[in-house]
């Protein structure tokens, strides 16, 4: 495996300079809160008219899974939409579905050679993931993912809203 960068940044998604951001969307694609109504208004009307178009051909978007649009008026060239799970206690195949928003975001992120990949913290606001599980899941999700499939990324960032995901991941990519 080459060297893929992981690091860990605390700020606000919207202004990282990277080649793709994932949006931690809902399963309409519409925009919500969080981060999701924070990407869809710093990125304009041109995020949410191709979400309609994807809504248009397949629907909404399953838990999970991911699509992929224009990122609008953000630094970044595109936004990778992700649905991520609603933490049910655990048994609810949260954890399988949570590491498949970051296997298939990174999927499409390679599909598209892109080489950088910024990732918020899935499911960890509404959705009530707890933080710390959520973190463990990205970390090893993001490692598994690198490992098993070369592709064009370089640079995997972490990027936190607050002081708690940023020193649960930034514990983790010490280790």
């Amino acid at each position: 495996m080459k060297q893929v960068k992981l690091s860990v940044l605390k700020g606000d998604i919207t202004k990282v300079e990277v080649d793709a951001i994932v949006n931690a969307a809902n399963s309409s694609l519409l925009g919500g809160g969080g981060v999701d109504g924070a990407i869809h208004k710093a990125g304009g009307p041109a995020i949410l008219e191709e979400c309609k178009q994807i809504i248009a051909r397949q629907g909404g978007c399953p838990t999970g899974e991911a699509v992929i649009t224009t990122a609008g008026n953000l630094p970044a060239k595109y936004v990778i939409h992700t649905v991520g799970p609603v933490w049910q206690g655990g048994s609810k195949q949260e954890e399988e579905l949570l590491a498949n928003c970051y296997y298939n975001s990174l999927r499409i992120a390679g599909e598209k050679n892109l080489q950088s990949i910024a990732f918020p913290n899935i499911s960890t606001g509404v959705y009530g993931y707890p933080k710390d599980k959520a973190a463990e899941v990205a970390v090893a999700a993001v490692k598994s993912y690198l490992q098993q499939h070369p592709s064009s990324i370089k640079e995997v960032v972490f990027v936190c809203f607050d002081d708690e995901n940023y020193e649960l991941y930034s514990r983790l990519l010490d280790e």
